[in-house]
C-alpha cells in the first residue's frame, strides 16, 4: 500500500495535508496568481510540518497534481510512562510501540486512551481521547 497519492492543485484548500519535500505538511496558506500572458496561473502554497512544526514554502502550477501524504489516526492505550516516553499498545492489533510525548499533549499517564496519526513511516501522540 502506497502511502501517498495525488490531488489537483484546485482542490487544496487551507487545513489539508500535503508533501513537500518528503514530509508531511498541513496547509496554513495558499496564493494564487493570476493567468499571466506567458503560462499558466501558479499556487504559493505555506504550509508547516506535521512531525517536525518547520514552515516550508511551495510553488506549483495551478493546474498541476500534488502529492498528498495518506494520514492514519489511531486509538492506543498507554501502559507505562518513563522519561517523556510513553509504551503504547493499539487495541486492535495488540501491537506495542514506544513514542516520545510532545510537549503540547499534557496529562498522558497509565491506563489512559491517545490518538496517533502516522504518516510516511512517522509516528507522533497528537491528543488524549476522552
Amino acid at each position: 500500500m502506497s502511502s501517498t497519492s495525488f490531488a489537483s492543485g484546485k482542490d487544496i484548500k487551507e487545513g489539508r495535508h500535503i508533501l513537500i519535500d518528503g514530509e508531511p505538511c498541513k496547509v496554513v496558506s495558499i496564493d494564487i496568481s493570476k493567468t499571466g500572458k506567458h503560462g499558466s496561473a501558479k499556487m504559493r502554497i505555506v504550509a508547516i510540518g506535521l512531525f517536525d512544526g518547520s514552515k516550508r514554502n511551495f510553488l506549483t502550477p495551478a493546474s498541476g497534481d500534488v502529492e498528498v501524504p495518506i494520514i492514519e489516526k489511531k486509538a492506543m492505550q498507554v501502559l507505562n510512562v518513563e522519561n517523556n516516553i510513553a509504551h503504547l499498545m493499539d487495541s486492535t492489533t495488540y501491537e506495542d510501540i514506544e513514542l516520545s510525548i510532545p510537549p503540547d499533549v499534557q496529562g498522558v499517564v497509565s491506563g489512559v486512551e491517545v490518538e496517533v496519526m502516522e504518516a510516511m513511516g512517522k509516528r507522533m501522540i497528537t491528543k488524549i481521547k476522552l
